[in-house]
């Protein structure tokens, strides 16, 4: 990994935001582009093809595209209940037992979120409230392509289950094969997912924002994705509503001189082996702990199977930041905004309360990105791209819409009638002020 100890270089490469309309995609995806298209396209442009056929088209559109994104051939887009059924009960005791937990966990979280919430019906003052209610129908997505991803189905479905939405409905890649990772579908069951769907990337954002004979139109889409998943939501928001736009994931360590360099390293890695895309930095107070972290990182990455891809995330989005105090590298992390910031200091109670901008803070060496990822409890969706300046990880309040109710009694028209009227008049909206006079 590089080590860079000027603050300005570390600004202008590592920690340097780009829109998502300058993002370079690896030779890799650009090869697929060509293989499937015939012709070198941006990103833009296919997500703008697929959502204007799966618009026109439906679910033709939508099978041809699973055909050739997933190499799949389907029958029926929707996975029969008892193909659900069965891959819970024939998932692996101990794996089963793993996600039944997280569930457990995850559930258990977003009950207490809503159980804080005035939900239902509130009088905020005389003749003025509010109607806080769920929504109806909640479209998650869980990637695939190089890994599954059952934790995204638990970390989604049941935030919104947990909200009171009545329908959740899942759609996530199949594999070659035509089905769906076991144990995805599993994850299903556990959630209380209502209906899956073996679709995945822009066919499926397209699918659930503007709706086919086989899938309905959702009121939300939810759940991360790759480059593509993130600008197809981008694409239909305004049609559907969306969680917001999460890109490739990305995890800051901040460490002094306190830290230990194995589980650095380990959990720089991890964060690298999502995909090319992937961002892993540290942070540091300590010039003797970035060599140590680096050494670490080549020792490990020897044991990995996913080395190939950490070592093109690292190449390209990694590194390591040496400032000369905790404070430059606390303001650092506040102007990148990451999605996961994990905290290795030696007196986290100072630091945490001066972190004003991250998506999930994971402080001390107990408390790894990791464990948030797959059992902690609060949603592992969060805001990415620094986004996290003004967007907050998944949560219940993300199924939820509120309700305005005016009932005023004739007191309080006759009271702010006039008012309301003179108001019109000087916007010059006389039709207005003619509908409280009338009253009057």
């Amino acid at each position: 990994m590089r080590i860079i100890k000027d603050i300005n270089t570390a600004r202008a490469t590592i920690l340097k935001r780009t829109s998502t309309e300058s993002t370079q995609l690896p030779d890799s995806v650009k090869q697929r582009i060509r293989d499937v298209f015939g012709k070198e396209l941006t990103a833009e442009e296919i997500v703008r093809q697929i959502i204007r056929d799966v618009r026109d088209k439906g679910d033709s559109a939508v099978l041809k595209y699973v055909a050739k994104l997933d190499g799949a051939k389907l029958g029926e887009l929707e996975v029969p209940q008892h193909e659900i059924t069965q891959a819970r009960k024939g998932a692996d005791g101990k794996l089963l037992a793993a996600l039944e937990e997280a569930g457990k966990r995850v559930r258990d979280f977003h009950e207490r979120q809503c159980n804080a919430l005035p939900i239902g019906q509130t009088e905020l003052s005389k003749g003025l409230g509010q109607i806080v209610a769920p929504l109806e129908r909640v479209g998650i997505y869980a990637p695939g392509g190089t890994a599954s991803y059952p934790s995204t189905v638990l970390m989604t479905a049941i935030p919104a289950k947990a909200a009171g939405v009545s329908q959740v409905v899942l759609t996530t890649p199949p594999r070659p094969d035509g089905h769906i990772p076991a144990l995805t579908l599993a994850a299903a069951d556990i959630a209380g997912v209502d209906s899956v769907f073996a679709v995945g990337g822009v066919p499926a954002i397209a699918a659930l924002a503007f709706g086919t004979a086989t899938i309905h139109k959702a009121d939300k889409v939810c759940g991360p994705g790759n480059i593509f998943v993130m600008l197809a939501k981008k694409e239909v928001f305004g049609t559907v509503d969306i969680d917001g736009l999460q890109g490739p994931t990305e995890t800051v360590i901040l460490a002094d001189d306190s830290a230990n360099p194995i589980p650095c390293a380990a959990d720089i890695l991890a964060q690298a082996e999502h995909d090319e895309m992937a961002s892993a930095i540290m942070i540091t107070t300590s010039p003797q702990l970035a060599e140590g972290v680096n050494a670490e990182v080549e020792r490990q990455l020897a044991e990995l199977e996913r080395a190939d891809i950490v070592r093109k995330s690292l190449e390209k989005n990694g590194g390591i930041v040496v400032t000369s105090s905790i404070d430059e590298a606390i303001t650092l992390v506040n102007n990148y905004a990451p999605e996961h910031l994990c905290l290795t200091v030696r007196d986290p109670s100072h630091v945490a309360p001066r972190i004003r901008h991250a998506g999930g803070i994971f402080i001390g060496e107990s408390s790894p990105e990791v464990i948030g990822d797959y059992i902690a409890g609060p949603s592992h969706v969060m805001p990415t791209g620094g986004t996290a300046r003004f967007s907050s990880p998944l949560n219940v309040t993300d199924f939820l819409k509120i309700t305005s109710l005016v009932e005023l009694d004739e007191k309080a028209l006759k009271e702010l009638g006039p008012q309301a009227a003179a108001i019109a008049n000087a916007e010059g909206l006389t039709a207005h002020a003619k509908a409280v006079g009338r009253r009057l």
